[in-house]
């Protein structure tokens, strides 16, 4: 399908693969960009119409002037709106929204602005909120995040390999691709990303949730805890269930793409062998 030249859908590189009466959104977290669902996508646009782009932060978009804003963009209400528009430009709704990292929480505040885009949530590795609090583990202390956020702006370059390492782990392959990735990232569009990531709190919006969820978690993800997954499903609002994917690393549908198809499949009523 061509995009149309106007709004959103051409510089962010939007594409509409496959065919069906349901339409799968793919949205990539920080550092990455479409290709993230390059193993899932085959697959899944036998049976949906399947949506991808690029955030406006990814080193996939040619020109990032106006795309990303560090004040529009300064919260995840400047991205959910993004995506709101995005949706409705390609006159899209009730559909199946699959949010990875930080696009899980932005899928959330999008479906509480206008619950009729949106049929079903799948938050994959998605956190509220990554530092601690009293009754809360997030999985990070402040001076882990001051430190992360200081070698950020410090060392972008040798950051990125480090960064890569801790949230794909043990795949060298995915780990190299992965920094890459991270690297066509602009510095100056990164730090103030990773702080609006990692220091936001997320947790209120969750009680407002209405569309039914289905959260997908590794059972060893340094980035989030397994603990993070259970509190979303206690806190939001509409049905909600948790999916354990037997791995490690924060990006299961690189590393562990087969386990996660089989779960899309259970969650979505398709069958993936």
């Amino acid at each position: 399908m061509v995009m149309p030249e106007k709004g959103l859908s051409n510089p962010l590189n939007a594409k509409l693969t496959g065919s069906g009466t349901e339409t799968v959104v793919l949205a990539h977290g920080f550092g990455s960009d479409q290709t993230v669902w390059d193993n899932i996508l085959p697959h899944l646009s036998h049976h949906f119409r399947v949506l991808t782009f690029d955030w406006g932060f990814s080193g996939a978009v040619k020109e990032q002037e106006g795309l990303f804003d560090p004040v529009k963009h300064s919260s995840y209400e400047g991205l959910a709106r993004d995506l709101i528009s995005l949706l409705d430009e390609l006159d899209l709704n009730s559909t199946v929204f699959v949010g990875h990292s930080m696009s899980g929480m932005i899928g959330c505040i999008a479906s509480v602005k206008r619950p009729n885009l949106f049929k079903h949530l799948i938050l994959l590795a998605a956190s509220p909120r990554y530092l601690n609090t009293d009754g809360y583990e997030g999985g990070f202390g402040t001076a882990q995040i001051d430190q992360l956020l200081a070698s950020l702006e410090s060392d972008y370059y040798g950051w990125t390999a480090n960064f890569a390492s801790l949230r794909v782990q043990g795949d060298p392959l995915t780990i190299e691709v992965y920094t890459k990735c991270l690297r066509t990232m602009k510095p100056e569009v990164a730090l103030p990303l990773a702080r609006t990531i990692f220091l936001s709190d997320h947790r209120e919006i969750l009680g407002r949730v209405t569309t039914p969820c289905t959260i997908i978690q590794t059972t060893n993800d340094t980035a989030v805890p397994n603990s993070v997954a259970h509190y979303m499903r206690d806190k939001i609002q509409g049905k909600s269930t948790i999916e354990m994917i037997e791995a490690d690393g924060h990006f299961p549908q690189l590393t562990e793409h087969l386990q996660f198809l089989n779960v899309l499949g259970r969650i979505l009523g398709f069958e993936y062998n």
